[in-house]
């Protein structure tokens, strides 16, 4: 009998597999880095096939590990990076490269929408780096596109044939309606896309259908396998990480994307965060992301370091970072506003500063992101008491020390593996019908945790309320300048 899952995550800098058994413990993982790439000022792209040649060695890895053959998965689920385009033909085959989460080329395609009943149709901000946009920009550039599709339902087509994605990737892509749980007629009608061109929509946890012989050659797996729909990381990652009402999920990847449960829908008129539908039963309050890890990885080849170098450089500079103040924009602002045309600065740059305070500038200034997420919650009636930081910036124990300073709050650093591929494996496990449904899945999962108590000292509290004030200064000034004109 089959007593493996396998869950997958398709990630911006790579592409990850587990294997899990029964108690949804990880018993093997592997990992094919799988690089996006910026052809143009404002422009990122992956290519799919990329995606697909990753598959069958990652999942290789994984089994190895866990001295298990490919006879004994019982169920395939994928999640993956949000808000990426790809248009394929009537087969499925993708007629060019994904247009990912940090691409703003589309800007220009978003056309003119109430945005009252756009909040209370999609609950989104209306942005030009979610699915309905560059779709628009595709038809007007690249005129033939059969359908679209997010990464991961992209790839569930090419396993099983089956076009068709989860309600928390649909409701990311500005044309789906919260309430009615079904696409938007107006907003596809306003962004020109006919609904026949999208996928369907089915939970999560459903088997969206059987490995293809074409899917067993991409896989390794055994052909007729049952492939769930799958789900975005944005929600994959804190299932996976058994994330609980009144916790804040901090998800740190390339992005961060930051996060908690709510009971019901939530519509933000500051339109900072946004409500999605969430594999677990609820709705998941996020905002989705800025260049996060991302930010780390390019100062750290800035400065010739690895992650554990940037850790420690970070955590030899004093809360404040010696008066270096930083911008989380590298991407196009997100926090304290969605804003394309602010990107990242540094300030308070002296000879006398080094790569710690440079590192610890990083480390504080996406922390003061966070807050202005958690900050945002409690005024929408989603209260946190503890914060659980997930995804590789969980290795990063500096940061989640900066974290629980930043907050005032308890911070749950959750060690070990990526999250992302074990929720993944959670909706597998559905699909294989070992639980009833995936909150019994979730609560089953063993999370480690290590928890990290803010600082007592009220001088670090004062310390980081001056520094998430000036922050939020620097990106009012830099919104000026942007706004000037020949200035931007």
């Amino acid at each position: 009998m089959a007593s493996l899952v396998v869950g997958i995550d398709l990630g911006t800098q790579s592409v990850k597999a587990v294997v899990c058994g029964p108690d949804l413990a990880v018993a093997g993982a592997g990992r094919v880095a799988c690089a996006p790439v910026f052809p143009r000022p404002g422009w990122a792209e992956q290519d799919p096939a990329a995606w697909l040649d990753a598959l069958a060695p990652a999942i290789a890895a994984a089994l190895a590990a866990a001295g298990c053959a490919p006879a004994d998965v019982a169920a395939l689920a994928i999640a993956g990076q949000l808000d990426g385009m790809v248009a394929v033909d009537a087969a499925g085959a993708a007629r060019g490269p994904c247009l990912i989460w940090l691409d703003r080329r589309a800007t220009a395609e978003m056309p003119a929408l109430d945005p009252a009943r756009f909040l209370t149709t999609t609950g989104q901000v209306a942005d030009a780096s979610h699915l309905a946009a560059k779709a628009r920009w595709w038809d007007r550039h690249h005129p033939g596109a059969a359908a679209f599709h997010q990464p991961v339902s992209f790839v569930v087509e090419a396993l099983t044939g089956a076009r068709v994605l989860d309600p928390g990737l649909a409701s990311t892509t500005m044309l789906y309606d919260l309430d009615a749980a079904a696409w938007s007629p107006w907003l596809c009608q306003a962004f020109a896309l006919e609904p026949a061109r999208l996928p369907a929509i089915a939970p999560a946890h459903h088997v969206a259908g059987a490995l293809t012989a074409a899917g067993a050659a991409r896989t390794g797996l055994p052909a007729g396998l049952p492939v769930a729909v799958g789900t975005g990381d944005d929600f994959a990652t804190p299932l996976g990480a058994g994330l609980a009402p009144e916790t804040l999920a901090v998800c740190v990847g390339t992005a961060e994307v930051v996060g908690a449960l709510a009971p019901s829908p939530v519509r933000d008129g500051g339109r900072l965060v946004e409500t999605h539908a969430y594999p677990g039963g609820g709705w998941f309050v996020e905002h989705p992301g800025w260049l996060s890890g991302g930010a780390v990885t390019w100062l750290g080849g800035l400065l010739g370091l690895d992650g554990e170098g940037v850790d420690a450089a970070a955590a030899a500079a004093p809360a404040g970072a010696d008066g270096v103040g930083f911008l989380p924009a590298l991407g196009g602002a997100m926090t304290p506003a969605w804003n394309p045309a602010v990107h990242g600065a540094f300030i308070g740059l002296t000879p006398g500063h080094g790569a710690p305070q440079l590192c610890r500038a990083v480390y504080e200034a996406c922390a003061y992101a966070m807050r202005d997420v958690a900050d945002r919650l409690a005024a929408l009636g989603v209260p946190v008491t503890r914060a659980r930081v997930l995804g590789g910036g969980a290795h990063a124990r500096a940061w989640c020390r900066v974290r629980a300073d930043v907050l005032g709050l308890p911070v749950e650093r959750v060690a070990g593996a990526d999250t992302c591929p074990i929720g993944a494996a959670v909706l597998a496990a559905v699909a294989a019908g070992w639980f009833a449904d995936v909150a019994t899945a979730a609560a089953a999962l063993p999370v480690p945790v290590e928890v990290i108590d803010p600082d007592p000292d009220p001088a670090v509290a004062a310390v980081h309320a001056r520094g998430h004030a000036r922050y939020r200064a620097l990106y009012e000034a830099l919104a000026g300048l942007a706004a000037r004109p020949g200035l931007s």
